[in-house]
């Protein structure tokens, strides 16, 4: 017996669990989870956001970017996503076994996100029965559902962007908008739809901004048989107790995103489900180094610390002197009419003295400082961009027109195609960037964990469905 009566609902014409793995990036998510989730009767949810290939035995083909130019890099880029994710749906669906639902979920700020998609939808005909997509205002999203005939699933953090969406939009396609889904932006994992209005650092009540996203839904006439797929911060389902069967919210699924992370079938590396066991509660940082522009969500650790302390070392300057900025910098800068606060220059010499010698302009006119390893370091993934996103802020990318931003590359953020591919394959995590949502700190005190048990994916569903 399900928890509080918990039914399947329809979804692709069939019965599934009203649970949904979410689609975690850059081979977080694959096949094996995603199947497994989807065998369990759930939507199992395979990340198209850079996903593995894998050789004629099996092993992972290394991503290399070895063209001379961004342009080529990021040809190469979009063949690997193709590849990647259109394998990791065929083995899904195998794995399946005619269970549950196999889901794809796209970043459409990713490099390439149209061409990626088409790609894959255009290899899986038959296989893939809903996208869900985010970060960013993916307008295109039905209109590509319709060509390739799959549902569609939007990823908004409030009523407003739902509506301005579905306005320009998915009014033209409603019938295959399978449901929309809330994504916390103050407790789900990766990147969040915070927007300039809202303040990280006060969370709202998920409640009342889903309830008023239902009530847009239906003064648009969205149909009641459009689910709201809440995400971010699920865990125990007895505390979303009100949400279930609640005529105020109409429909309501869970999407799982952190949990699934500590299951046998999850493809991270062990050293990086240790660590999830380790995350006490406020160790997970909501911040802004993304280069997508984005806030996102990960473990503090000494990668994210790096990140803070480097920002903390800038001073702003000015190309000419004035009250304020009456000294002129020379300290980490060689010839440069640089002119800065007279406390600011004191504090400059100190972080020369500790061995951040060298200083790096930022796109704002401010200058950071580092050590020359990490200035080498810094200026080497820059030169490396193979262009994972529409627009970065790091290198200075776009993914079209003439390929730049225009806007000088930002010392202050960092490649996050190379960290994320490192952590997923095996790389330290005290030396990556580790995406986690906001409620990871239960991995040490559910008592489901305890004594170091993994659980299947299967026993995780079952766990779920009790409540617990």
């Amino acid at each position: 017996m399900a928890f509080k009566g918990l039914k399947p609902f329809q979804y692709g014409g069939k019965e599934v669990w009203p649970l949904v793995e979410g689609g975690k990036g850059v081979s977080a998510t694959n096949h094996k989870s995603s199947g497994a989730w989807a065998a369990a009767g759930g939507i199992g949810t395979v990340s198209a956001v850079n996903a593995d290939s894998y050789d004629a035995v099996g092993n992972v083909v290394p991503q290399v970017y070895d063209a001379a130019t961004r342009k080529e890099r990021h040809e190469q880029l979009v063949r690997y996503a193709i590849d990647g994710a259109t394998e990791q749906v065929k083995r899904a669906h195998e794995m399946a076994n005619g269970e549950g639902a196999i889901n794809i979920n796209v970043l459409w700020e990713m490099g390439g996100a149209q061409a990626v998609l088409e790609g894959v939808l255009e290899q899986t005909k038959g296989l893939v029965t809903g996208v869900t997509c985010g970060a960013g205002m993916p307008y295109k999203l039905a209109e590509i559902a319709a060509r390739y005939q799959v549902q569609y699933l939007p990823i908004i953090s409030s009523a407003r962007a739902f509506r301005a969406l579905w306005k320009r939009s998915y009014s033209k396609v409603p019938e295959l908008m399978a449901a929309v889904v809330y994504e916390d932006p103050w407790l789900a994992g990766g990147h969040n739809g915070l927007s300039n209005a809202e303040d990280p650092r006060e969370p709202q009540d998920p409640y009342p901004r889903v309830k008023e996203l239902r009530a847009t839904m239906r003064k648009e006439g969205v149909s009641e048989d459009t689910a709201i797929v809440m995400a971010g911060g699920v865990w125990f389902l007895r505390d979303w107790n009100e949400w279930i069967d609640n005529p105020e919210l109409g429909q309501v699924v869970f999407q799982f995103g952190t949990r699934p992370l500590l299951t046998r079938e999850s493809p991270i590396p062990q050293g990086w489900k240790d660590m999830l066991r380790t995350v006490d509660e406020g160790d997970v940082l909501l911040h802004k180094f993304s280069p997508t522009g984005f806030y996102s969500s990960a473990v503090k650790n000494p990668f994210l610390y790096d990140l803070i302390h480097r920002s903390e070392r800038q001073i702003a300057f000015t190309k000419g002197a004035d009250e304020e900025h009456t000294e002129q910098l020379d300290v980490g800068v060689r010839g440069k009419n640089m002119f800065v606060k007279p406390q600011d220059k004191e504090r400059a010499k100190v972080w020369f003295g500790e061995g951040h010698t060298e200083a790096l302009k930022t796109p704002e006119d401010t200058v950071v400082y580092v050590t020359p390893d990490k200035r080498d370091e810094i200026r080497k993934d820059q030169k490396d961009c193979m262009g994972c996103l529409s627009h970065c802020a790091f290198s200075s990318w776009k993914d079209h027109d003439d390929y730049t931003t225009g806007r000088l590359a930002d010392p202050r953020s960092f490649c996050i195609q190379k960290t994320l591919q490192d952590i997923a394959h095996g790389g330290p995590t005290d030396e990556n960037l580790a995406f986690a949502g906001h409620a990871a700190y239960n991995f040490k005190t559910d008592p489901f964990y305890s004594n170091g048990f993994t659980p299947t994916v299967k026993q995780l569903v079952d766990r779920i469905l009790t409540g617990d």
